[in-house]
Parts: C-alpha cells; structure tokens; sequence
C-alpha cells in the first residue's frame, strides 16, 4: 500500500507527520510531495520527497493525504482532506472551511462541528465520502498527562494581523512584562511565523527571563500540553488549547465565544488569568461542551482512523458508488499551469 502525504506550506508537517508514523508501523510505504520550496528545507533526513509530477506519476499512490486547500486531480490515487485547521469562521462557510471543490474523494472530519455540515453536503453533491476520524495533528496532545511541577504555565500566542493582534499593542506588552516580573507563573510564548520581525524580536527577548520560554516555530502542539492557561486574541491556535478542556482568555477577540474569557482591556489581564487558574466549573462547562463539539477524541489515535478510514475506502471500492465529480475544467486548467503539466 502506498501512500503520498501531500502539503503546500510548512503547518501542514505537524499534521501529516503522526500519519506518516502510522503508515510505516504497519508496513505501509509513504513518501512527500512538497508544492513549495521554502518547505522542502523542513522535511527530515529519512523522508522521501517526490520532487516531480512524473515521479508521483511513476510511485502511483493507493491514497493522497492532502494537508491543503487543492490537491492535483491528475494524481493516481483517491485524494484525503484531512484539512490544515479547525473551522474559525473567518470565512463564510461556501468560501472557508466547507467549500466543494471538487477535487476530493474523502473528508477525515475533526468532529460533531463540522461532519454534521460536511454529511449534508456530501449527500448534497454524491460525489465524495466524510467519515469522522478527529485531526492527527492533536494526537500529540492526549492522553492528558499529569502535569510536573507546582508553577501555573500561561501560553501566550498571538496572530500577525495587525488590527487583531495583541502582540501589537503596546500597553499589552508592558502588562506581560509585569507579570513575567512580578507572579510566579511560567510563560511559553509563540508569535505567528508571519507576524513583523520588529515584534518578534520584541517577544523573543523576554525568553531572557527564568520563566519564560520562547518557541519561534510551533512544529508540533506538545508544548501546549504543559500549560494550565492560553493568553491569546484570535489566533487559530485557539481550538487547539481548548480541546483539551482547558481555560483560554481572549484579548478584544472579533469574534468571542461564551466558552472562552474575552476581555478588552489591558488593567484586567492579570484577574483573568487568575480566574482561569481556578477554573471555575461554570466556565469549564461551556469548555467541556465546545471540545465536544469541535473534536471529542481524547485518546491521541485520530491517525490510526484516518488510515483505517483510507483502507476502508480502498477495500470497499467506495469510489465505485460514488458520483463523477464535476468537470471544473478551468480549475483544472489552474492545476496544470500550477504544475507545468499538461500531458493527458
């Protein structure tokens, strides 16, 4: 059985790398198709890259797993989303997570949230599969483990959008620096890989201090497994925390749920957080409810479904029942231009 883990952008490593783990444990071949350069440098020393389209063409995968928006259609083999975040509703629906493009042969859904949406469309256009596996990227997280050492550990994380950004504001970042001062909590901070540099190196000096620890680039989520807190605005890391019922406060989030702490100014950073640390059962109730929503497997094997979910497909010949999909000629048009492909 062969299978091609296809990613575009660096984020999309930390969510196919658990399934490359489980492929190779049953004996299962695996190799990459990396779309951009930049994130080839990431892929380590005993990973295959197929550089080519003719060398995917010549390997002839059973199954694509696709950690991106599109996937070639003229690659052998059925194409897996596996998608590369939880839906936020940044987007409307048609335009964001839920848009059909056609390209697809099975959804690996994350939970209740967006299989729920996906089943309907999918019974809607007839012509793909969505079986609910939770999200590879999490199983690093779970099972919980019991946490080492006394100190409450915040996790700060910050998008790079300027107007959303709590990173950006100043009267934040000298509240942050008080508190690194001033409470015996630690800190694990992690900026967005796009946020300005100017700011970056900003933060990055607080990990100077005793109790705090900067991570540039988040390649996998098992820091987030050691904090008790997250200090955040709309960053999509958000689900990811939350998921493992733990207390996130929000900073002026567009957006705020009940289930998180929203807060819009500066003076009440500090209670908040506080608040949190006791997590009060009202609050982790509506926590407890929205982790069940968007992703309720807490036992760190949603790969080995997803792979299960693959053979299943395969050996039942699900293609078969399943609708042609949609010509999209000028799509696959895009497709071919993207790739320098034009063969038929």
């Amino acid at each position: 059985m062969k299978f091609l883990l296809y990613i575009s952008y660096s984020y999309g490593f930390p969510i196919v790398r658990p399934l490359q783990a489980e492929i190779l444990k049953r004996g299962f071949e695996a190799k990459w198709f990396v779309e951009l350069e930049e994130s080839k440098k990431k892929l380590l020393p005993d990973e295959i890259l197929l550089n080519t389209v003719e060398d995917v063409l010549e390997y002839k995968p059973d199954a694509v797993l696709v950690a991106s928006n599109e996937v070639p259609h003229f690659f052998p083999g059925i194409k897996v989303q596996l998608f590369h975040g939880f839906s936020v509703n940044k987007r409307s629906k048609d335009k964001g997570h839920f848009r059909i493009r056609g390209l697809f042969d099975l959804y690996c859904t994350q939970g209740p949230s967006t299989t729920k949406r996906f089943k309907k469309l999918a019974k809607e256009h007839g012509h793909f599969k969505v079986v609910e596996t939770g999200w590879s990227k999490v199983d690093v997280l779970f099972p919980s483990e019991k946490k080492k050492g006394n100190k409450p550990v915040i996790f700060l994380a910050s998008t790079f959008t300027e107007r959303l950004s709590l990173a950006y504001n100043e009267e934040v970042y000298k509240k942050i620096v008080e508190l690194i001062e001033g409470e015996n909590w630690e800190w694990i901070i992690n900026l967005h890989p796009k946020m300005d540099s100017v700011i970056v190196e900003k933060f990055q000096k607080l990990g100077s201090y005793n109790n705090v620890t900067y991570i540039p680039y988040l390649d996998t989520l098992e820091p987030l497994k050691y904090a008790d807190v997250m200090f955040t605005d709309t960053s999509s890391i958000i689900t990811e925390f939350a998921i493992q019922n733990k207390p996130v406060i929000t900073f002026r989030n567009n957006k705020p749920k009940r289930s998180f702490v929203n807060i819009t100014e500066v003076d009440t950073i500090k209670l908040s957080i506080e608040h949190a640390l006791n997590r009060p059962k009202k609050l982790m109730k509506r926590i407890k409810s929205f982790a069940l929503k968007q992703h309720p497997y807490v036992d760190g094997k949603s790969s080995k479904r997803v792979v299960d979910a693959v053979l299943h497909f395969l050996k039942e010949n699900e293609s078969e029942k399943l609708k042609k999909k949609p010509l999209n000629l000028f799509r696959k048009l895009q497709l071919r231009k993207r790739f320098g492909y034009f063969r038929f």
